[in-house]
């Protein structure tokens, strides 16, 4: 099974947010391939299960909020006996501008809280992630720009991005390798 775990922060204030990226890749992709509505587990998070093209595919949404998100991802992996290959972590990135993806297969958390806490829960740097560009406040602090939303002008590109990563992420349900994946959409 691929496991698929997007970041955010649970709870209606944050939806569409900056920060909730991740959940809204994961959301899109359960739309797209109609896998149901988001159920809680016994852990820390929600979870859609389905088929995608023959492949089965948990998409994951913690519920620990974003700074302790490996407290739910952790747990998940053990009980489904996910390897570290099969899992990608979906988060948004402040150093790429908004629009842009980025695949990696490894790499510190770059000052990401939910990566930090994953890396940490995990005893790992080396798992896949996507990253989105959400881009650094023009003004403002950091915080109420990642708990922001995206503005008109910006929504577009965000939106394209979301698409390009929920491609990328069906073409490795679809047995493509990250490496193979970074050097395509990289």
């Amino acid at each position: 099974m691929k496991m698929i775990v997007g970041l955010g922060n649970i709870g209606s204030r944050y939806d569409e947010t900056r920060h909730n990226s991740g959940f809204m890749v994961v959301e899109q992709i359960a739309r797209d391939y109609q896998l149901g509505a988001f159920s809680h587990t016994k852990y820390e998070a929600v979870a859609a299960t389905g088929m995608i093209d023959g492949g089965k595919v948990m998409l994951v949404k913690p519920t620990t909020f974003m700074n302790d998100s490996g407290r739910a991802v952790k747990p998940l992996m053990d009980y489904y006996q996910v390897d570290l290959a099969d899992l990608v972590i979906v988060a948004d990135d402040l150093d790429m501008p908004v629009g842009r993806v980025r695949l990696k297969t490894h790499g510190a958390s770059g000052g990401h809280n939910g990566l930090k806490s994953i890396i940490q829960y995990l005893g790992t740097k080396n798992f896949n992630r996507v990253k989105l560009g959400i881009d650094h406040p023009q003004n403002g602090t950091v915080v109420s720009h990642v708990l922001g939303r995206f503005t008109p002008q910006e929504r577009p590109a965000f939106d394209q991005a979301v698409a390009v990563a929920e491609k990328a992420l069906i073409d490795w349900v679809h047995g493509e390798t990250f490496d193979q994946l970074m050097n395509q959409y990289n």
